[in-house]
């Protein structure tokens, strides 16, 4: 709890220092593609990154190579009207010598429309939090359903801190990201559980946190090989992909090892915790009737 605590700090003065690298999808802005015609190293996407940001004279959302051989640059920034446009394609076309054929697409997205993008993201977030949460309680109890929306919140802040650490664009990739760990935490954490409530009927004997450290031991196993070989799969994504998928997968490795920690360290104790606090009150109210 106490190495949780001292992370959960950490990430918010993460959070709070660096902030978040929002993309069009969620603020609005310009998107331009553009063929380089040449594979673009690091420092040419720099360079770019440069010339934009000196012609717009604000911080670009992202700029990154596309296409099969990473010959494209696709730059996105806030809205910038036509002329800004040219200009930018007029410094790239003298610098890596394009013609007009080279300018593929431009796009526009609206502030509204990334506000309804906005809402609709967290809204599909809320609602898989708040199924998770019934489900649970009516398959174990309302307690192990809170612990394991806290361990829920603990993995999604743990990937927002990793966005914001290392800068990476906050675009629709987040969604998929987000509900993709909410359904993979879930399910190593409802296997804890399922455990626990195997152990209580088999030693009923043992108090509740004793179960509790059986049963995590046992399934300790199984989530430590299910979580390796998730990760042995999409590490292979990530070292053979192209940006725009590692900028996917890296957020998805990081939650699928939070996700493994909430399982095997947090979720048992949350729910002991509130276990024996609903205990202690039940005495306290029988001593005080009596």
């Amino acid at each position: 709890m106490i190495f949780t605590l001292v992370c959960f700090v950490l990430g918010l003065i993460t959070i709070g220092i660096r902030g978040f690298a929002w993309d069009t999808d969620f603020i609005g802005g310009t998107s331009m593609q553009i063929n380089i015609g040449t594979p673009l190293s690091a420092d040419d996407l720099a360079d770019i990154t440069a010339i934009t940001e000196g012609i717009i004279a604000k911080k670009v959302s992202a700029v990154q190579k596309t296409g099969d051989n990473g010959e494209q640059v696709l730059i996105k920034c806030t809205e910038i009207d036509t002329t800004m446009r040219d200009e930018i394609f007029e410094a790239l076309r003298e610098k890596y010598h394009l013609t007009d054929e080279d300018r593929l697409n431009v796009t526009s997205i609206g502030a509204s429309i990334s506000a309804d993008f906005r809402r609709a993201g967290i809204t599909s977030i809320t609602l898989a939090v708040i199924l998770m949460l019934v489900y649970i309680t009516i398959r174990f109890d309302l307690k192990s359903g809170l612990a394991a929306v806290i361990c829920l919140a603990h993995d999604l802040f743990f990937m927002l801190t990793a966005y914001s650490l290392l800068q990476l664009p906050m675009n629709s990739n987040i969604i998929a990201a987000l509900l993709t760990i909410l359904g993979y935490s879930i399910n190593a954490t409802i296997i804890v559980f399922d455990r626990v409530r195997e152990n209580i009927k088999l030693y009923p004997k043992n108090s509740f946190d004793q179960n509790i450290d059986l049963s995590v031991n046992q399934t300790l196993l199984r989530s430590i090989n299910t979580t390796i070989t998730t990760l042995l799969t999409i590490v292979m994504i990530f070292i053979f992909g192209v940006q725009s998928i590692r900028q996917f997968i890296l957020p998805l490795i990081i939650g699928i090892i939070a996700g493994l920690y909430s399982s095997v360290c947090l979720a048992g104790n949350v729910w002991a915790l509130l276990q024996n606090h609903s205990t202690k009150n039940a005495k306290k109210k029988k001593n005080t009737d009596n």
